[in-house]
């Protein structure tokens, strides 16, 4: 049993380094890599075209690092360990359910969907997901302590999304795991929803003053997350607002949306920010050397 984990795991390092050459070297329709670098450009373009905050420098505070958290938490933790550790996690798991007689746990047939009814149902499903995980990233002391690092953000640009520490996205996944496992979809669709997403977050957090209008109370945007960054915070909301990662209309049907006036402006942080490490190591062991006794209150 212990040589099958270990061939998973060997096998997951010398796989995801294979796939992220071929990911550089053959470019494609499907390719992570180039996606993600053209869509970073794009919105880093409308940054320097369209400012919203006209005196915050093109390259600014955090550029850099968060550029570097951008290839690290895309693909190099990847290479680095969770490709194994997911894959390890999935096989212990499916080994669990075969103890009880249990070979998958899909609970809805969405392949004989049309494809815009699976896209639609699995980006939904996800972000619900994923909306409820960040709430819980503010409450909880011990998860507040590795959010503090995407916090540690003082000037937003569209880079800031991919600055957070990586046992988030082993939070993240690992309760996405189960509900999305439930439901079958292909790698094309999730290629286009997880794209898509990361094109929202980019706008989120680029230096844009754009609300969508209407649309602003489905999408998540750039006036209405600044707020979530805000440093001060309401004393009826200690725990902060505007959880939405992709989809704003979660935080509207459940009373957490936060939006009292152009947050062009604000100052961004939390308390004791001015403290916080400023490098990618430091930020990195930071949560596992301090014992906050204190949420973000």
């Amino acid at each position: 049993m212990l040589e099958k984990y270990l061939k998973i795991i060997s096998d997951s390092f010398t796989g995801y380094f294979n796939y992220l050459v071929s990911e550089i070297t053959n470019p494609s329709w499907t390719n992570y890599f180039y996606w993600l670098i053209g869509l970073s450009l794009l919105v880093w373009a409308l940054e320097i075209f369209i400012p919203w905050r006209k005196n915050q420098p093109i390259f600014r505070k955090g550029f850099w690092l968060d550029s570097f958290y951008i290839l690290f938490n895309f693909f190099l933790f990847s290479l680095v360990g969770y490709n194994a550790i997911s894959n390890v996690g999935v096989e212990l798991f499916n080994d669990f359910l075969s103890l009880f007689g249990i070979k998958n746990i899909v609970a809805i047939e969405v392949q004989n969907f049309p494809v815009w009814a699976q896209l639609l149902i699995m980006f939904m499903v996800a972000d619900f997901i994923q909306w409820n995980v960040h709430r819980q990233l503010h409450k909880q002391p011990w998860l507040w302590k590795f959010h503090k690092v995407h916090h540690s953000v003082k000037q937003m640009g569209f880079a800031a999304q991919f600055r957070f520490h990586f046992m988030e996205t082993i939070v993240y996944k690992t309760v996405q795991y189960v509900p999305l496992a439930m439901i079958g979809f292909g790698i094309e669709q999730f290629f286009v929803v997880h794209m898509f997403s990361v094109f929202i977050g980019h706008l989120n957090h680029a230096n844009l003053g754009w609300s969508y209008g209407w649309l602003g109370y489905i999408l998540n945007n750039p006036k209405m997350h600044i707020w979530h960054h805000s440093k001060e915070l309401p004393k009826d909301r200690p725990y902060g607002m505007n959880y939405g990662l992709s989809l704003s209309i979660w935080d509207y049907l459940f009373g957490t949306a936060y939006i009292p006036k152009n947050g062009k402006n604000i100052e961004l942080g939390f308390e004791g920010d001015e403290d916080f490490p400023k490098s990618f190591q430091e930020q990195l062991m930071y949560p596992f050397q301090h014992q906050q006794k204190t949420t973000q209150k």
